[in-house]
């Protein structure tokens, strides 16, 4: 089987800032999401990108557009509570937009029908939300529509619908919504939005508020930077087809999403359990039926991934390239980009039962939460990668690990914790536990996975973030704070990055690209100074 060609599996999503070019294709999506509301004209969004480009934004499926959002900044305090959508937004050409405003108006945001189970309402509040927090705005307001509000109108008030809805006993797919991204109530406008027949132009001022927000001049770092982790502990049992395998990793990711996670990960070669219903007995045979898989694999796992608006590390998987067997770690961005790692050191039982040869790249892998790493079980052991990937801009290690015994799984778990503490990162082991009873060489698992942090006063006492109970089918849910990671570096009880004797050693990649070694000289350079 030749080296897969991973753009054939992509499906990129894009979120990003509204263009001129962008105008016509908005128009069409406007009338498409509300065919009975009056669509922007071209002078309102010419208006919205010369007045507030930054807070105009869009999703781009495969080079189409599926969804948007537009919003102003004001002083809340300068307009009357009962306002209406045209008085807020100057007729929907946003004039009134004040540049020091510490309040994000949101006015629109619209979202394809065929696409609205892919979490594109959250990719742009969540814009909404680090735009203000970029712009240290206090907080987000929004005129919330009540489109279901018509068919309750004759058996309740406005005041009784929203509290059935906000009480979960009537589904509103607006307020519904915000409510679900953190989005509370402050008051119900009448006449809000004349031509909203389905709220009988009723309206819900709703509020987001940033905790994180302070005056200026009082601030003098950023107070947080969280990246939210899943860690799937994944139960090995016999299954009896693919789409079985599917629906239990869909569980998971589903609840990685549910839970607002960055990242959910699964282990190494956690798709050996596909073994369990391929009739093959030989190992070395085994694998390559089971490399077979693979592009199902990376549909399923791009698919989901954009489908549930989460970063999947996708375990690893074992594939044929050039008849050669390689173990490969693969990213799936929930923008739809997938990147892969090899396993660059094989154990000796790799080599004896499945022939897997070792891949000759490190890399370190750009993502909407900052610069990561994946180091596959037996790679966590050599520290020299650590450090590699550290001073390539890593901040946090994934390591899906796959280990018969205890003995085996505390080398895995010691490494990981030692690496956190060596090069001040995050380090996350993802295990298999259970039993595959009828598969060679994968019959017993045992693990304990987890999430490891530095070693100082500002994190947990043993360097444990979280971890799962041992041998038992479990996700675990944390945060870890990059700014926190950031802090220590400068300013922790010990400084290994900055005191490491460079004048003395150094640990340093063969035949690496220049621009990568511009790279890990300039990081180095820059914990150094301080």
């Amino acid at each position: 089987m030749p080296d897969l060609d991973l753009s054939k599996f992509e499906k990129k999503i894009i979120l990003r800032n509204i263009e001129h070019k962008d105008i016509d294709e908005l128009i069409a999506l406007q009338q498409i999401c509300f065919p009975h509301m009056e669509p922007w004209t071209r002078e309102h969004l010419r208006s919205h990108l010369a007045i507030f480009p930054e807070g105009q934004f869009c999703v781009e499926y495969d080079g189409k557009i599926i969804g948007s959002c537009s919003s102003l900044l004001i002083n809340f305090d300068e307009y009357d509570d009962n306002h209406s959508w045209e008085q807020i937004t100057a007729n929907g050409y946003i004039t009134n937009h004040d540049p020091t405003g510490l309040d994000l108006y949101g006015i629109e945001v619209m979202v394809h029908p065929d696409y609205r189970r892919m979490k594109i309402g959250r990719r742009l509040y969540d814009a909404r939300k680090a735009l203000a927090k970029e712009m240290n705005l206090k907080s987000i307001l929004i005129g919330g529509r009540i489109p279901n509000y018509h068919l309750y109108a004759k058996e309740m008030s406005p005041r009784e619908y929203v509290n059935e809805v906000m009480n979960r006993n009537i589904f509103d797919p607006v307020l519904t919504f915000q409510m679900m991204n953190g989005f509370v109530l402050n008051r119900i406008n009448n006449r809000y939005l004349k031509d909203d027949k389905d709220s009988l132009t009723y309206a819900t001022l709703m509020e987001w508020h940033n905790i994180d927000y302070q005056p200026v001049e009082k601030r003098s770092f950023r107070t947080s930077l969280p990246v939210r982790i899943s860690v799937v502990q994944y139960m090995m049992k016999k299954i009896d087809s693919f789409e079985e395998f599917a629906t239990q990793c869909e569980y998971f990711v589903e609840v990685g999403s549910t839970y607002k996670s960055d990242f959910v990960v699964f282990p190494e070669i956690f798709t050996t359990q596909l073994l369990s219903f391929l009739d093959e007995k030989i190992p070395s045979q085994a694998v390559r039926k089971l490399s077979t898989f693979t592009e199902d694999y990376i549909r399923l796992f791009t698919d989901m991934a954009v489908k549930y608006d989460i970063n999947i590390i996708a375990g690893s998987h074992f594939v044929e390239e050039d008849h050669n067997i390689y173990n490969i770690a693969y990213l799936f961005r929930r923008d739809g980009t997938i990147e892969k790692q090899y396993k660059l050191h094989i154990t000796p039982n790799e080599r004896k039962w499945w022939g897997v040869q070792p891949g000759n790249e490190i890399s370190v892998f750009d993502t909407d939460c900052g610069k990561i790493a994946i180091l596959i079980c037996y790679d966590i052991q050599f520290p020299e990668l650590s450090r590699i990937v550290t001073d390539l801009g890593a901040n946090i290690i994934f390591i899906p690990f796959c280990t018969d015994d205890r003995q085996a799984y505390l080398r895995v778990r010691y490494c990981a914790q030692a690496r956190a503490v060596e090069n001040q990162v995050y380090t996350v082991i993802a295990g298999t536990v259970g039993n595959l009873t009828h598969t060679v060489n994968m019959d017993i698992q045992y693990a304990q996975s987890a999430i490891f942090t530095p070693s100082d006063f500002t994190f947990p006492r043993d360097g444990i973030a979280h971890e799962c109970n041992p041998n038992i089918e479990q996700m675990i849910v944390g945060d870890v704070d990059l700014e926190l990671l950031r802090r220590i570096r400068h300013s922790g009880s010990v400084l290994q990055l900055k005191d490491r004797r460079s004048d003395l050693f150094e640990v340093k990649l063969k035949g690496l690209a220049p621009e990568m070694e511009k790279a890990i000289d300039h990081n180095i350079d820059h914990e150094e100074s301080g």
